[in-house]
């Protein structure tokens, strides 16, 4: 009979590529593969692949949560196996066997092809570019490299993934063309530092001829970049993003502070003056490009002074998309081996609430200036009678939608999922889009 696995992805999308790796091997040689599901008294399964985050302190207490739910559908019956990986699984695998002893085996976040095996399977080497896409099949992650050599004071990502390991550009486009063939159409670059990527390969930033090379494979339409670090970013990156139809004028650059004083104590590399000069070199090489970022509030060295500071840099700067988190302390980090968590838990959750509200109002005017425009949408699914998708300006996930009007039946609303329809935009939201469809036909 063959055997049901069900893959449970936590955390970020750079776990979810892991997964889809994972399960692209084990589908290939005759299991039956689900994605993002518990299993049930009317969906049993086999085994359970949990794939677990360990960021932040939020990450880590849903990532447990997930488990004891694995555990409790185990108990019930509903499930036989069930294995953990990820990341919270490489940082606390020796004190989760103890406190959890009902999994039957915990791996670590590289520990692929050891998951594999356990499910009853083997690695196939010849497969290793390849992925059963989680996502829905238009679009999908490429994370082109492994690890991190920042040494950001508050993070734990080197200590669990290790040093920076850059896939090969060869692979990467191979990767790239299987994914095509499958029906993507967006590739979403993703990886800890993409700024650097190829570094440590061809000694120099080979991130823009990645994307060229991405460019020329028949099928992929949108390519559209993730987590780039704001130090030594590689500015041929720029034109790609002013000129090449493929290259979305869109970028993730998370800052995490504006304050030199704090971005010193983050150990970040840089400092307001330089952020600055940075950001208006973007917007000034690549006109109505949309800038996202992830900023932290109540970092151990955040004054009154450095979050009005904060506060005045995102009002003026004006990023079309913005992501916050409050400071958690993480063992055997720089900061907390060196910092006293000064900000209270109170303190940094009043930051965050003032951030993200003066967020809305920045988020909303922008949204507002595109009323009256007409942009090409990917319609990602249908809901509630509604086409729903993205512009070139909106990332899948952690970005708002453009839902889209069209009188058709239901059935015609499907066949337009994972196809690109003009649209005109006609109400806008504090994040998201309302819009028509334009009749082309």
């Amino acid at each position: 009979m063959q055997k049901t696995v069900v893959i449970n992805t936590l955390g970020c999308s750079k776990n979810r590529v892991d997964s889809e790796r994972v399960a692209r091997q084990i589908e290939r040689q005759g299991f039956t593969v689900l994605f993002d599901c518990m299993p049930t008294a009317s969906c049993k399964s086999n085994i359970l692949i949990l794939n677990t985050c360990g960021f932040i302190q939020d990450a880590k207490e849903e990532s447990i949560e997930a488990i004891y739910s694995a555990v409790m559908a185990k108990n019930e019956g509903f499930v036989d196996q069930v294995f953990v990986f990820g990341c919270l699984s490489q940082r606390y695998s020796h004190v989760l066997t103890k406190e959890i002893p009902q999994v039957d085996q915990f791996f670590g976040a590289n520990d692929l092809s050891a998951v594999i095996q356990a499910v009853g399977s083997k690695e196939i080497p010849e497969l290793l570019h390849e992925r059963l896409v989680s996502t829905p099949r238009h679009y999908a992650y490429l994370k082109i490299s492994e690890g991190c050599n920042r040494s950001c004071a508050f993070c734990a990502i080197p200590l669990i993934r290790g040093p920076y390991i850059s896939t090969s550009l060869d692979r990467l486009v191979l990767e790239a063309q299987f994914l095509a063939t499958q029906g993507v159409k967006e590739l979403i670059l993703v990886a800890q530092d993409t700024t650097c990527y190829g570094v440590d390969l061809y000694k120099q930033s080979m991130l823009a001829p990645l994307i060229e090379r991405l460019t020329l494979i028949e099928g992929i339409e949108w390519i559209r970049l993730h987590y780039a670090y704001p130090v030594a970013f590689p500015t041929e990156v720029l034109e790609l993003m002013a000129h090449h139809p493929k290259v979305c004028p869109y970028l993730d650059i998370p800052l995490q502070h504006i304050s030199t004083k704090v971005l010193a104590a983050m150990r970040r590399g840089t400092d307001e003056r330089r952020t600055r000069v940075l950001i208006d070199e973007i917007r000034k090489r690549v006109p109505g490009v949309v800038l996202r970022t992830t900023l932290m509030v109540g970092h151990p060295g955040e004054d009154k002074r450095a979050f009005a500071q904060l506060l005045s840099f995102v009002a003026e700067t004006k990023f079309e998309r913005l992501g916050a988190f409050t400071y958690s302390e993480e063992e055997e980090t720089f900061a907390a081996q060196n910092y006293k968590d000064s900000v209270s838990k109170k303190i940094k959750e009043e930051r965050y609430d003032m951030l993200m509200e003066l967020q809305s109002g920045i988020s909303f005017a922008y949204n507002q200036s595109r009323v009256g425009s007409q942009e090409l949408v990917l319609i990602d699914r249908v809901e509630n009678g509604l086409l729903v998708g993205r512009s070139r300006f909106e990332s899948p996930e952690v970005d708002g939608v453009v839902y889209v009007q069209a009188d058709q039946s239901d059935r015609e609303k499907e066949l337009r999922v994972g196809t690109f329809q003009r649209v005109i935009v006609e109400q806008a939201e504090v994040y998201d889009l309302y819009g028509k469809l334009i009749d082309t036909q």
